[in-house]
């Protein structure tokens, strides 16, 4: 979890600001914090991190530690600059939102995949926030100290799919407690490696942060560590190697699908964070490994797409209900995946 500062006054140059706190799992095994913050930060480098330690800038429990400290279970680690975060100053960008609908009380989008939702580490600027404060004026914000203008909830740079967005506060507290309470509806079509046997199912199972390659979600079965999370799915297409499926969320946690997918042998496919960029299923053949690859190169991205999105409208009490076509890069990867699943079953006959 992050927390921001106040914004600096004048002439306090000695001021530290906060960038990051991460607390360390109950599961975690002594790890250089160098390494422990790499895993946690985007598009950080080894030399920077250590760069900072030098400086005094990396604290573990309110003290500066050098680059070699070993992170222990229940350490609170972070890292503090001269400077306050850019996440709190969004810059209003001209750029291109694909409206689904709107009224005087709430915005859909279908967001593209590629867009970040809001700025963070390493992208300040051709966010989705970004495009809202040039679009719409006093959009509010369910964090006072943080700009996300109208969010509400959120999804993954290289997700594509429908987002509400608030334009009044009344709308917006409405709308958090929808989520809150479980009562929105949203369907998600993803394409997984390998053969699901079961025509539908059920994935329970706690989601937290992996204790060595913190830029995963992992599932505890045992409950002790992450928070509680369902997720309901639904084969669509049966494609060889890799099937199609439509997701259903109970809650909505971090990388919820991406997780419980891959905790069930069923990793997206191309989902580079999760493994799914690697050949997980199928042969060992020259031409299936060029094959893949192509698919690969269809669609770049995580196969994921929020596709329906449901709520009671926070003024008139009406459900509404968006659906939005799966987008060209997942739909031309499944012709390909047809292509290629009908000819292997015709050579096989």
């Amino acid at each position: 979890m992050r927390e921001y500062e106040d914004a600096p006054e004048e002439n306090e140059e000695d001021e530290l600001y906060e960038h990051y706190r991460f607390k360390a799992d109950k599961g975690q095994q002594p790890l250089r914090v160098d390494k422990y913050l790499m895993n946690f930060i985007e598009n950080a480098t080894r030399n920077k991190i250590q760069q900072a330690a030098k400086a005094g800038n990396i604290l573990v429990n309110d003290e500066p530690v050098k680059q070699n400290y070993k992170v222990k279970a229940g350490d609170e680690v972070k890292v503090v600059l001269s400077y306050p975060p850019r996440e709190t100053t969004v810059i209003p960008q001209d750029i291109p939102i694909d409206i689904v609908y709107e009224d005087e009380s709430v915005i859909v989008v279908n967001k593209a995949p590629g867009m970040v939702v809001h700025p963070g580490h390493g992208n300040y600027s051709g966010t989705l926030v970004n495009a809202l404060k040039f679009h719409f004026d006093n959009l509010p914000s369910l964090v006072a100290e943080l700009d996300r203008p109208g969010l509400v909830h959120r999804i993954d740079k290289d997700t594509s799919g429908l987002l509400v967005i608030a334009k009044t506060e009344y709308a917006m507290d409405h709308l958090a407690k929808q989520f809150f309470n479980r009562t929105t509806r949203r369907l998600y079509v993803a394409i997984v490696w390998g053969n699901i046997e079961e025509d539908e199912g059920t994935i329970i199972g706690n989601i937290g942060r992996h204790p060595s390659n913190r830029m995963q979600m992992t599932v505890f079965e045992d409950g002790s560590q992450g928070k509680h999370a369902v997720t309901h799915f639904k084969v669509l297409e049966r494609l060889g190697y890799i099937t199609v499926v439509e997701c259903k969320l109970e809650t909505g946690r971090t990388h919820q699908i991406r997780a419980h997918m891959k905790h069930i042998g069923h990793t997206l496919f191309n989902d580079e964070r999760y493994g799914g960029n690697e050949i997980l299923k199928g042969t060992t053949f020259t031409k299936y490994k060029q094959f893949v690859q192509n698919c690969f190169t269809i669609c770049p991205r995580q196969t994921l797409h929020a596709r329906t999105l449901g709520f009671e409208h926070p003024v008139t009490g009406e459900q509404l209900d968006f659906e939005c076509p799966v987008p060209d890069d997942m739909t031309n990867l499944i012709k390909k995946w047809r292509v290629y699943s009908n000819a292997t079953w015709e050579e096989e006959d």
